[in-house]
């Protein structure tokens, strides 16, 4: 057997999962723990690990798709860009299906003659613009501390080679004031967190200390394989048994407790804690990022252009199910009018999207289980 094998060897996830049962009932009550990491939305959802958990543990879904966290007004914005005559619009493949105000998508704007380029990093972006130097391309920078370094080491490459028509829509999102947004949320409560995999190996496990020493509450960092998931429940499990609040790390194969410091510094260079709107959180203070006034040249938020009132989807619960307060089907569209191939909201767009997770492996699950 290789080690990977060992992630998803099923005698052992056998062995993890009745030690969670044994230990689950020794709990006083019942918990809640929530991930806040799409991967393991989607790696949850695809192991079936959610609906074999002990009946006193229950695991919801936190804002950890930052497509599905980009608010609408972003959206908005990126559509009012897109429809100037110079402009190219460069981004991540799922942000072109994610519905703006009034059912509007980047993809409609591309058919209707808008220039839409879809990258798969902020490299190809910058590759655009230097062969087509005519065109102002406009990047759109989503997504938490995993992308963030990457898309401050291109503007510091454009910086570098003079590219002047390279310009980025500030979108990141930072995950500590998320958290104390979802700990302060007066519906949902949270006994501890799996904190997101791709996040910590940039920022390290210490960088969640303030759950622990401010929050008192549990906190585990792990993988994606079933047996990493499983290891991160028992292990929070087993620190609401000891009444202990600390952060442990069971991905220690990828997360060091300090994290990558020169992924640390990029972002420091060029961007800057802002106030920013989540979906589903609303405005969180210093929980976005912006471009640093020496870098104020690139910032595409700066170009003068009309954008409309923002409108959520009507009906869509994108929002509740991002906070943890809804799972997906108690949301009235999904799997009736709201499916992957015909998204209403940002959650069942994304791979990354709980809504998606829980349309392509949960919800048969669950009709199975209600079926028996």
């Amino acid at each position: 057997m290789t080690r990977l094998d060992t992630w998803s060897d099923p005698s052992r996830i056998a062995r993890l999962q009745q030690r969670l049962m044994i230990e689950a009932e020794r709990l006083d009550a019942p918990v809640t723990f929530m991930e806040v990491c799409g991967t393991h939305t989607h790696a949850i959802s695809a192991a079936g690990l959610r609906n074999r958990l002990p009946n006193n543990v229950r695991l919801i879904s936190g804002p950890g798709c930052p497509v599905c966290v980009t608010p609408v007004e972003y959206l908005d914005h990126a559509l009012a860009l897109a429809e100037l005559p110079d402009v190219t619009i460069a981004t991540f493949g799922d942000l072109v299906r994610v519905p703006a105000s009034r059912r509007r998508t980047l993809g409609l704007a591309s058919a209707n003659g808008a220039s839409v380029h879809v990258v798969y990093s902020p490299r190809d972006a910058l590759d655009y613009a230097r062969v087509n130097p005519d065109r102002r391309v406009v990047f759109l920078a989503v997504g938490f501390e995993t992308t963030t370094p990457a898309i401050a080491a291109t503007v510091l490459e454009a910086e570098r080679d003079g590219i002047s028509n390279f310009l980025v829509l500030a979108g990141g999102k930072r995950i500590e004031p998320a958290l104390r947004a979802l700990l302060a949320d007066e519906v949902v409560h949270v006994d501890g967190f799996v904190l997101p995999g791709h996040v910590s190996v940039v920022l390290g496990s210490h960088a969640y200390g303030f759950l622990a020493d401010e929050c008192r509450v549990h906190a585990v960092v792990t993988g994606f394989s079933p047996v990493e998931l499983l290891l991160g429940l028992l292990a929070l499990v087993r620190q609401c048994l000891r009444g202990e609040s600390v952060i442990e790390n069971v991905y220690s194969r990828a997360v060091t407790a300090c994290g990558n410091l020169e992924a640390q510094r990029l972002m420091d260079r060029v961007f800057e804690p802002a106030d920013t709107s989540w979906r589903g959180l609303g405005w969180i203070d210093a929980s976005g990022v912006a471009l640093r006034a020496a870098f104020a040249h690139r910032d595409a938020s700066r170009i003068s252009v009309e954008v409309p009132i923002p409108l959520e989807p009507k009906g869509c619960c994108c929002g509740e199910v991002l906070r943890g307060a809804i799972v997906p089907t108690e949301c009235p569209l999904f799997g009736r009018g709201c499916d992957p191939d015909q998204p209403i909201g940002a959650c069942m767009v994304s791979s990354e999207g709980t809504c998606a997770a829980w349309y392509r492996h949960e919800r048969f699950a669950r009709e199975a289980s209600h079926a028996g």
